[in-house]
């Protein structure tokens, strides 16, 4: 009886792994846990989550050159938006996916950078992504990115995702009417952005995956030329952009290497054109852009560390003959400095706007559709509707 008994266990338990196998293999559930989100801090304020997701096959290189010129000024977009009288926090995750360099037994899709509030990270990796390839699974990346990544829970929140390429929407073995299914049942809204002719985009089902999951369907023209409009407050955001390091105090393990991270952004911005490090200068002065995890000016700020706590070892060598005292008032200072500069760069950037909106009346609203203003526009039409409100420019 017992021996009997022992194999009725065995046979259940060997049924019981068979069929949790079929179900991975078949997309009902999936072993792939929601990944940590770095540098985020549970706040109390409401949230925006955005994932980013981008086609980087051979024909792509001008969409990764389009997001690397464009990310910060699409992060200020975010910076004007308002819920309940908060800013909220800001966190942003990319994907790339249809890169044959990726291992084909996960679809040629790799998860860059999760949800995050270090937008340092995400500039930085996205200056290294190259193009090869390839094959593009839509259905499989979105699916990755709703199972794979910390969303909230709250559907009040605005949560959403961007996916741009240029390849049929059906391609791979994922139906995408399951995954965009599946994201709008979590109050994940999928936006679609066909690099290419917007009947071809239609025909290939990417207006239909934007319909299915609550989204707006886009097309750009990947190539495009980004006209930038120069304007008067420029340089002074830039050098004004430049003083702001100035103000950053590394700490712990990693926070010279981030603090050198955030110095390389300001390189990778002017490398693709002035326009970028405008934006960028203008993103660090906003409250989207927040660095507990390494500057201690943030993370006293934002109550995370207590800077009279913290060790010898962990504090950099200008502080480390300190008292308590003079610790506690350096950093005192270099947050009254800061707060300066931002609110210089914020009155600066009030005025540019104005010139540059009225310099595009003059040029006819050139007409540009590039990916920062396809982006923006469903970004404010979207969030409006979850109440959030945008500082009219």
């Amino acid at each position: 009886m017992e021996v009997k008994m022992k194999r009725m266990i065995m046979i259940m338990n060997v049924l019981v792994f068979v069929m949790i196998i079929v179900m991975v293999s078949s997309g009902t559930i999936a072993w792939s846990q929601p990944q940590a989100n770095p540098g985020a801090k549970k706040t109390g304020k409401p949230m925006i989550q955005m994932a980013i997701l981008l086609d980087t096959s051979n024909s792509m290189d001008g969409l990764i050159d389009q997001a690397k010129s464009q990310l910060w000024k699409i992060v200020n977009e975010l910076a004007l938006a308002k819920k309940d009288g908060q800013s909220p926090q800001l966190e942003v995750a990319l994907y790339e996916y249809g890169n044959d360099s990726l291992p084909a037994s996960e679809g040629h899709i790799r998860l860059v950078v999760p949800l995050s509030t270090d937008l340092d990270k995400i500039s930085d990796e996205l200056f290294k992504l190259k193009t090869n390839g390839g094959n593009e699974y839509c259905g499989q990346v979105i699916g990755n990115a709703i199972r794979q990544l910390q969303w909230s829970k709250n559907n009040d929140y605005f949560k959403v995702i961007f996916i741009a390429g240029n390849e049929p929407f059906t391609q791979g073995g994922t139906d995408y009417k399951n995954t965009c299914k599946e994201s709008i049942s979590k109050g994940i809204i999928v936006n679609t952005i066909f690099c290419g002719d917007l009947q071809e985009g239609i025909q290939t089902s990417w207006k239909d995956g934007a319909l299915r999951a609550d989204g707006k369907y886009m097309n750009i023209d990947q190539n495009q030329k980004i006209v930038e409009i120069e304007a008067p407050q420029d340089k002074e955001i830039i050098t004004l952009g430049e003083k702001l390091n100035e103000t950053y105090i590394a700490y712990g393990k990693k926070g010279m290497e981030k603090k050198e991270m955030q110095a390389e952004q300001d390189s990778n911005a002017a490398s693709v054109g002035a326009g970028s490090s405008v934006q960028r200068s203008v993103a660090k002065a906003s409250s989207n852009y927040v660095n507990t995890a390494w500057d201690l000016v943030d993370a006293e700020k934002e109550g995370s560390v207590k800077v009279e706590e913290l060790k010898d070892d962990e504090l950099p060598a200008e502080m480390k003959k300190m008292s308590k005292a003079e610790r506690k008032a350096y950093v005192d200072k270099k947050m009254k400095e800061r707060k300066t500069i931002q609110d210089k760069i914020s009155n600066l950037r009030k005025e540019r706007d104005k010139y540059v909106i009225q310099k595009q009346k003059q040029m006819a609203a050139s007409g540009l559709n590039t990916l920062d203003a396809v982006i923006i526009k469903a970004i404010r039409d979207q969030a409006e509707q979850k109440k959030y409100a945008f500082e009219k420019k």
